[in-house]
């Protein structure tokens, strides 16, 4: 006899579900990273590439840096004037405080790992709770959440793409738009209600790519409603929804805009159409096990297409799995059965196929990138995510139909047999690289450590070579964001790398790299600057050596050497009485092309350009502006500096010498903006050859001796 009531009986056994739930995709999240033992949790599970950065957006924040709607600025780095991160906003802001916060408690190596824990869990309830949400069988739901959650998507980009692991909203977002469509029930403030507007708020603050694909279905969604019962609570439903999102994003934007300097720079991340063929979904690998795969067999075939393929991007990222994968070539193929036979579709199926003819290279995404120029969402093999949730949303369904049939513990047995080899599918094998990071983590923390030991607190230390951020180039085997590894190690210290790239404020860090080592040297220890950093990997053993004895031979001090010998910081005698680096020449921002090293030093604009140069002290500087210029043809010519014309020409093919232009330059940012009276001119069909104003040399001299260390590269 029970002694609780059957409402009560059935609460408890739902909550112990979910809580194995909860316990069982902890444990398998943190057996696949390797983070069994708890003193592997202060580790990061990666610590190069994009992880980097992701590390440290967290650091910044536990130091009380990078805060929401104000600018973001990090004043360890970019040194001596901070790194202003306000034109590369981060998607997911509300996570990475969130992060930040706990980071102060527990450090940034434990606070990613429990970023990655929370993704796995958060995306298994969320699926969990919209399949019982359709009244699928708990089983069933048990093991679409674990083979969503550990979606092969999710795995392989673990720290390095943060954001994209956070996949929680997407089940969410389904049945959403699936309740605006079809729903008979959903009145104000019900539970569909909250669940609705709830969905498009947690979108609009998190992965943008996510919200951009949300959008689109919440439309048909809205058209579906409309064309069909046109129910009135439905349709304002799915309106706020719509509103909403637009409207927080709209708020989180904001700042980007009220922040940015008007410098007329160059985008920061740089998209193009060419981009959304690369990254675009690839229906075949949907399908095509990735070449980490578990059994040798099917790594071969991802073996294979790396050799045979030539146009890869996010390479396998979008396997789905053999029992996802299955049930979407199950979901579409009983679609074309049932419209051939004038029968609805599953539900599961239109959206789907909306994301394939979306998504896929030359869909509907690459559409609005040749024709509307919107670039920004190239990576549309991400969608692959949304394939997943429906694909085991559908099997979920199905199975549980099929299996009322059977004796409950056979069904229970059949969704663990399900889960269990969709899961040793989709899980890659361990990456013996991964074990090597430990060892790394603590070559940092004692070679940063010492450095805090050494130099004094805020000592501000140049990184060289100089790489740009964001999305550097490596050079040699020095990656694009391994400049950020003194950071993450230290708490006090400041470094010149982070500064973004294609910016006035930190031109001179590439120009000071060309100086020779003795006035390298002196012009640092002028601005301020207690050491040198270098990396062994940046260069080859001929040149690390000539380095070392050119640096060492201008005057510098002592030599602090990591544990591993690969990294130094050569110590510098800092002035007491610093004075803030100088560049001399403007940087070209928007409107021009790339260099081309078959026509020398000369930069052709596309159109109306700009070059801004920045002045770091707190009063003007006198200086004049020297440059040569041409044109692709007969045109007039209008240089405005700060919004006031201060040449006017007449051009042609001929480059002119300019006469010395006087400037007053002010306090802090200086702009520059060429204007022409013809149109740019296509010199030939290749990229990059649409040309107005050719620009053969531009420097500035500075006139005031004080603010002259050198005479410039």
């Amino acid at each position: 006899m029970h002694l609780l009531p059957r409402t009560t009986r059935t609460a408890n056994r739902s909550s112990l579900r979910v809580l194995a739930l909860v316990l069982m995709t902890m444990w398998l999240c943190a057996w696949q990273y390797g983070r069994l033992s708890p003193s592997t949790w202060g580790i990061p599970t990666a610590y190069s590439g994009d992880a980097m950065e992701i590390m440290a957006r967290i650091k910044a924040v536990s130091e009380g840096e990078l805060k929401s709607f104000t600018r973001q600025t990090i004043s360890r780095l970019g040194a001596p004037l901070g790194a202003d991160w306000s034109e590369y906003p981060a998607s997911d802001a509300l996570l990475f405080q969130l992060l930040g916060t706990l980071a102060r408690v527990v450090g940034v190596g434990a606070a990613c790992n429990l970023a990655l824990l929370f993704a796995h869990v958060s995306s298994s309830l969320a699926f969990y709770f919209c399949s019982r949400w359709l009244r699928h069988r708990w089983e069933w739901a048990f093991a679409g959440a674990l083979l969503f959650s550990f979606t092969f998507h999710s795995v392989s980009r673990g720290l390095a793409h943060l954001s994209l692991v956070f996949t929680w909203t997407v089940p969410l977002a389904l049945l959403c738009c699936a309740l605006i469509a079809r729903s008979h029930r959903l009145v104000w403030r019900s539970r569909g209600w909250w669940l609705c507007v709830g969905t498009a708020a947690a979108l609009a603050v998190s992965n943008p790519y996510n919200l951009f694909l949300f959008m689109q279905l919440l439309g048909w969604a809205w058209v579906a409603q409309w064309v069909g019962d046109r129910r009135p609570a439905n349709l304002r439903t799915g309106l706020l929804c719509g509103g909403l999102a637009v409207g927080l994003l709209a708020l989180l934007v904001l700042p980007v805009w009220l922040h940015a300097a008007a410098e007329g720079g160059d985008p920061l991340l740089a998209r193009n159409y060419g981009g959304t063929e690369m990254y675009a979904l690839k229906p075949i690998e949907l399908l095509l096990p990735p070449d980490v795969h578990r059994s040798g067999w099917l790594a071969s075939l991802g073996s294979r297409y790396l050799r045979w393929s030539d146009w890869r991007g996010e390479v396998f990222s979008p396997y789905l799995g053999v029992i996802a994968g299955g049930a979407l070539v199950w979901m579409l193929g009983l679609a074309a059965v049932r419209l051939l036979a004038r029968k609805p579709p599953p539900g599961q199926a239109l959206p789907a196929l909306w994301v394939l003819a979306f998504s896929a290279v030359g869909g509907g995404n690459a559409l609005l990138a040749f024709y509307l120029g919107i670039q920004v969402f190239r990576a549309t093999n991400r969608y692959s995510i949304f394939l997943s949730a429906l694909a085991l949303l559908f099997l979920a369904a199905g199975l549980s139909r099929w299996f009322r049939r059977w004796p409950r513990g056979v069904s229970i047995g059949a969704a663990g047999l399900v889960a269990g080899f969709g899961l040793w599918d989709q899980l890659p094998r361990s990456d013996p690289e991964a074990v090597k990071v430990a060892a790394v983590v603590r070559t940092d923390r004692a070679f940063g450590a010492e450095l805090e030991r050494v130099l004094p607190r805020e000592a501000m230390i140049y990184q060289l070579p100089y790489v740009e951020f964001p999305e550097g180039r490596a050079v040699r085997e020095l990656q694009a964001y391994e400049h950020f590894r003194p950071y993450l190690a230290t708490d006090h210290l400041r470094f010149t790398f982070g500064a973004v790239k294609n910016r006035a404020r930190s031109s001179w860090q590439l120009e000071y790299q060309l100086l020779p080592p003795e006035e390298l040297v002196a012009a640092l220890e002028r601005a301020g600057f207690s050491g040198i950093y270098l990396n062994r990997r940046a260069h080859d053993e001929e040149g690390w050596d000539g380095l070392i004895q050119a640096l060492r031979s201008a005057g510098t001090g002592e030599v602090l050497a990591s544990p591993d010998g690969d990294r130094l910081v050569i110590r510098l005698e800092p002035s007491p009485e610093p004075v803030p680096p100088l560049g001399h020449a403007p940087t070209f921002g928007r409107g021009w092309n790339d260099p081309e090293p078959s026509e020398g030093d000369v930069r052709w604009s596309h159109g109306p350009a700009s070059m801004a140069w920045f002045n770091p002290h707190d009063y003007p500087i006198s200086a004049q502006l020297i440059m040569q210029i041409s044109a692709v043809g007969p045109r007039g010519f209008t240089l405005v500096h700060n919004g006031r014309p201060i040449l006017e020409r007449t051009l042609d093919e001929e480059p002119v010498e300019i006469d010395p232009i006087s400037l007053e330059l002010n306090p802090g940012l200086n702009r520059f903006d060429f204007r022409t009276d013809g149109a740019a001119v296509r010199v030939s069909e290749e990229r990059g050859r649409l040309r107005s104003l050719g620009v053969h040399a531009v420097s500035l001299k500075i006139l005031t001796a004080e603010d002259e260390p050198f005479a410039g590269p």
